[in-house]
């Protein structure tokens, strides 16, 4: 899992998620198929949630290229354009 700022959310998310795999464990353990089904439904909503907000946090750290020339190319341009 990707290291992010912990919001009350995210760890709601994974409290729920950690839930979700115990109740589905139970049900198989009681043979409460439909409920397996449900809940597994559920666990997959909630770890795509969680995928989401680390996807999210990882564009957040990724550095944004602006288009902001080099110095470079600054250079260039002013040489180029200095022609007597």
């Amino acid at each position: 899992m990707i290291a992010y700022t912990i919001t009350r959310d995210a760890i709601r998310l994974v409290e729920i998620r950690d839930n979700l795999g115990e109740r589905i464990a139970e049900a198989e353990r009681e043979g409460w198929l439909g409920e397996v089904e449900g809940l597994s439904t559920s666990l997959a909503a909630a770890e795509e949630k969680i995928a989401q907000l680390d996807a999210r946090q990882e564009r957040k750290d990724s550095p944004v290229f602006l288009g902001v020339p080099t110095f470079h190319q600054l250079i260039a341009r002013t040489v180029e354009g200095t022609n007597p």
